[in-house]
């Protein structure tokens, strides 16, 4: 599959003198009409696949940037369109700027200029759209190495990695409730080696990466779960539920498992029926968040 005929875009005006907003409006004009090129200018993040930012990163866009970017499905690339964007240019020594856009999201293509030409920012994105194909024939490969996948136990050495990985994987889930202080996002690195103290940590594992995790302990002949994330790339490989299983194999003697999610989370309340947990009890975390607990019994094994 090749998206070289296809690519959509999302402009966003991070804090621009509005120089190259004015350049980035002049490619969709007949005179450069770039959707000659299938090039198409949308304004929903989940619909496009390459992200053209103007302007520096500051204070009080750096949020609004991360949300575009997070929402944006994988493969998805970058374009930081002049030298703001690239290093903060002339504002790069100001109180309330960060500088350019590689500050907070990693950047594909640069495209210098003050302003950017417009033919500098097609040919970039033309750029981007190389990089892009080159992305989605990667993530293929990907897939078809799912075979290489192992599930084992992780050990206080992958706390670091789990944890960056943690913070991707729940952005999603923040963004459902426009709310970003989720303690999946707030935990620290030592709050997770008290974590490994006290619960199991299995960890899926493609290409010596960490992809997925998931962290469980016993109580009686119940197994509790928590903190079942997968990295967005790989997501829908089936390796939730491969964790999963690898969880109920470890805790042989527990009876019944359970696992929570938050209630506008259908995608997942859907995923554990589907593999035959019942919704056991409803819990009121803040006034916008209720989290649903859903458990499963575990038949009798012959251990003979």
């Amino acid at each position: 599959m090749t998206l070289k005929r296809s690519p959509w875009i999302i402009h966003y005006d991070g804090s621009s003198c509005n120089g190259c907003d004015i350049e980035v409006l002049a490619c969709l004009t007949p005179v450069f009409d770039v959707e000659r090129l299938g090039i198409i200018n949308t304004g929903n993040p989940k619909h496009a696949d390459i992200f053209v930012i103007t302007g520096s990163i500051n204070e009080q866009n750096k949020d609004v940037v991360l949300n575009i970017y997070h929402q944006m499905p994988e493969p998805k690339v970058v374009v930081a369109v002049g030298i703001c964007a690239s290093s903060g240019g002339i504002f790069a020594e100001c109180y309330n700027v960060a500088g350019g856009v590689g500050k907070i999201i990693p950047v594909d293509v640069y495209v210098l200029g003050c302003a950017a030409r417009p033919e500098a920012i097609i040919d970039g994105i033309i750029k981007g759209v190389g990089i892009l194909d080159e992305k989605r024939k990667k993530l293929i490969s990907i897939h078809k190495g799912f075979e290489e996948l192992v599930i084992q136990q992780a050990d206080a050495f992958d706390a670091v990695e789990i944890l960056w990985l943690q913070k991707l994987a729940n952005q999603s889930e923040a963004e459902l409730y426009h709310d970003f202080s989720f303690a999946p996002l707030l935990q620290t690195l030592d709050q997770v080696w008290e974590d490994f103290e006290k619960q199991v940590f299995l960890k899926a594992v493609i290409d010596k990466k960490i992809v997925g995790s998931i962290r469980a302990y016993q109580e009686g002949d119940l197994c509790r779960m928590s903190r079942l994330i997968i990295h967005p790339v790989y997501q829908g490989l089936g390796i939730a539920k491969r964790l999963l299983a690898s969880v109920e194999n470890m805790f042989p003697q527990a009876r019944r498992l359970e696992i929570a999610v938050s209630h506008r989370n259908k995608r997942l309340i859907y995923f554990y029926k589907k593999l035959g947990y019942q919704l056991s009890r409803r819990e009121k975390v803040t006034e916008k968040v209720d989290r649903l607990f859903f458990e499963k019994t575990v038949a009798e094994k012959d251990h003979d």
